[in-house]
């Protein structure tokens, strides 16, 4: 059994995952106390593995006859001749095929959820206002497991185009009973934020904490059960991509999330001859389907589409160590790709402990304007680059090219302030989802009591230094003027 954490926080407060291995002075290891599973580790791989040995065939992948009487299922998640370094497929040997359910019925439109973000659709709405939102309430009354509790913030495009993500988050109280669900839209990163979740896939077992993440993919069936009680946390589903790592460029072979460190169930089989309902996530609706047996059946499998995690301590931050900030995009965990190779469908990006060495360089975030939509998160801690309160559960976006940046006193104050040699974010980690796509904002989200718009007048007081020193400008420009040199007006 996994020893129990003494304090919940003890991954929390460290700065980096390093710290667990107490400078080599014990044996190493990659998961956290209190993970209960093992795992295969490095990304994009071709893995295998069976939970009775000599299950997988050799030499071939469906053969008259498997082992034990098992069936053979490839699920394929590309084009069959999508080129080999894209091409995504898992076999898996099962007592039963997935296809022995006994029909599907659909169920009635989840009024808190949305999939069309196109602006034509009257529940979702844009703004170019700096939103916000407070912790949402996980819910206290009824049963309320993983899907029922799913509820949708923003997003953009649709995924019967194939081309869209969608930001959820999702408030549950209960872990799922003999019930699975599956998305046949898209991916799901998976982000807890308080409770851990304990997740049944095809694949395995995964146990993800507050500080880690999973990516489910789409068409594979998972179940989420609630070990530590009541939980919340964010999901970014992308449509018509997959999550890859971002390029490293310059910084070389190492940095960042390093491939090694995702990780990857075993198999484990569930044999139960009981009555098992599966939700099917399509086009935005859900539909049922009932069975009488597990669909956690898989005695082996092998493939390189296979669900992962990966612990947010583990990520390797870069930065600048003379001058200026380095962009935001050097805090990438997870890229999604977009049609427009410049530019990406979604990003993934954390900021956890790091140092702040850089000299004459003024240390909140710049003021800015981007071309992307932003939508942030916050795991644990405390975030100082918002503008205003920012609470562990709660929401912020901007829409592209909307200004944002700090008041004036932190401006000020910051100015002010000898070159920065500091941790900092210490105990936190915030994320944030941010897109190329224009985000719309749906009905739930927008009439929630929960919002908040970001207040203008904390910026009313950024002070026109500039026209405190005018007579010193124009002697500059008077200066110039006798010498004949234009100053561009």
């Amino acid at each position: 059994m996994p020893s129990q954490l003494e304090d919940p926080k003890e991954y929390q407060n460290i700065f980096h995952w390093a710290e667990t291995q107490k400078d080599g002075s014990i044996p190493s290891f990659g998961t956290r106390r209190n993970d209960p599973y093992e795992y295969q580790p490095g990304f994009n791989n071709l893995f295998e593995s069976e939970a009775v040995p000599g299950t997988i065939p050799k030499g071939q992948n469906s053969p008259r006859c498997v082992r034990f009487g098992l069936y053979a299922e490839q699920m394929t998640a590309t084009s069959f001749v999508a080129p080999r370094h894209l091409n995504k497929k898992a076999w898996l040997y099962r007592a039963r095929p997935a296809v022995a359910h006994q029909g599907f019925t659909e169920l009635p439109d989840n009024q808190d959820t949305e999939s069309n973000f196109l602006p034509i659709n009257p529940r979702v709405h844009l703004s170019p206002t700096q939103l916000a939102w407070l912790p949402f309430d996980i819910p206290t009354d009824g049963e309320v497991d993983f899907i029922s509790g799913l509820k949708t913030i923003a997003g953009s495009g649709d995924p019967t185009l194939r081309e869209g993500l969608a930001v959820h988050t999702f408030l549950a109280n209960t872990s799922m009973k003999r019930r699975a669900v599956v998305s046949s839209d898209g991916d799901f990163l998976i982000v807890p934020q308080q409770g851990s979740l304990d997740i049944q896939t095809e694949f395995g077992m995964l146990f993800v904490q507050p500080g880690e993440i999973c990516v489910i993919q789409r068409g594979q069936r998972f179940k989420v059960m609630l070990p530590d009680g009541a939980t919340r946390g964010y999901i970014l589903e992308i449509w018509g991509s997959n999550f890859e790592l971002p390029e490293l460029g310059p910084l070389g072979a190492n940095g960042l999330a390093n491939a090694r460190d995702f990780l990857h169930p075993v198999a484990k089989y569930e044999i139960e001859t009981e009555p098992w309902e599966i939700i099917y996530k399509l086009g935005g609706k859900l539909f049922k389907s009932k069975q009488n047996h597990s669909p956690f059946d898989v005695v082996a499998w092998h493939g390189n589409y296979v669900p992962y995690k990966y612990d947010l301590t583990k990520f390797v931050n870069v930065g600048s160590i003379s001058v200026d900030h380095i962009d935001p995009s050097i805090f990438c965990v997870l890229t999604a790709p977009s049609r427009d190779p410049t530019a990406p469908l979604a990003d993934f990006l954390i900021f956890s402990p790091r140092w702040d060495v850089a000299s004459h360089t003024y240390r909140p975030p710049y003021y800015h304007r981007n071309a992307a939509s932003e939508l942030m998160g916050l795991i644990y801690g405390e975030y100082a680059g918002r503008s205003d309160e920012f609470q562990p559960g709660g929401v912020s976006f901007e829409c592209g090219f909307v200004p944002h940046g700090v008041a004036y006193e932190e401006f000020k104050a910051a100015s002010a302030a000898p070159p920065p040699e500091m941790q900092i974010s210490k105990g936190a980690i915030a994320f944030m989802m941010e897109s190329s796509r224009m985000f719309t904002i749906t009905d739930w989200a927008w009439n929630s009591e929960k919002k908040h718009e970001h207040e203008p007048k904390m910026w009313d007081n950024l002070v026109d230094n500039f026209s405190t020193h005018k007579e010193e400008v124009d002697k500059i420009l008077a200066g110039m003027k006798k010498l004949g040199v234009s100053n561009g007006h």
